[in-house]
């Protein structure tokens, strides 16, 4: 049986949720902070970095939007394929989700990693929420304009990266009370069961 490796706060809630909605057979083991740096994991991902899929011949397969696109084409059912009008979207949501807004937060966790002295990071955070509060207004107007309770107007695994980053967004100076879609999104994502499971198996609480 392939195993999704996950730790608590991170994407990996993504993935895990996605098990969790198709009742997919894939082990979900969760992994303490910091343990991602050390060598049993970085024998799986050299990365170190989840989630990670590993699969019974011991090949392994990373970065949330992939093992989304895969959970969908082996277990998904045909909305989430991605050779339908749907799926197209799907596909795009989670590329933008994933390649922008997610990686905008880098200099939000790791300012350090962008550069050295406490001016030029105090900048670069102002920016990255500049920039943020620019990717989630076009996240609250798109959910808005499909009806407010799936991003695409239906349920995808678009909406469980959506919930991660709705989740994020109370780490920074930005308000979820600025973006009501996104707010009443999280709110009906708190109150299915498959989310519920899933961030039980990863150690981690609704914000509610």
């Amino acid at each position: 049986m392939p195993t999704l490796y996950t730790m608590p706060g991170t994407c990996s809630l993504a993935p895990n949720i996605a098990i969790a909605w198709l009742n997919a057979p894939v082990e979900i083991h969760n992994i303490a902070y910091g343990d991602h740096k050390k060598d049993a994991f970085l024998e799986i991902n050299p990365k170190g970095k989840v989630p990670a899929v590993r699969f019974d011949d011991g090949d392994v397969l990373t970065e949330a939007a992939a093992i989304l696109s895969w959970l969908g084409a082996a277990h998904g059912f045909e909305k989430y394929a991605h050779n339908t009008e749907l799926g197209r979207k799907e596909a795009e949501a989670l590329a933008y989700m994933s390649s922008e807004v997610h990686a905008a937060y880098g200099g939000h966790f790791a300012p350090g990693n962008l550069a050295d002295s406490d001016a030029a990071q105090d900048e670069i955070k102002r920016k990255t929420y500049e920039n943020l509060k620019g990717h989630y207004t076009r996240l609250n107007d798109q959910l808005k304009a499909n009806g407010g309770s799936w991003y695409l107007g239906k349920r995808t695994f678009a909406d469980a990266f959506l919930y991660v980053l709705t989740r994020w967004l109370d780490k920074t100076p930005l308000s979820i009370d600025d973006y009501p879609a996104l707010k009443k999104h999280r709110a009906v994502m708190e109150a299915d069961e498959g989310v519920k499971k899933a961030l039980k198996l990863q150690d981690m609480e609704p914000i509610g």
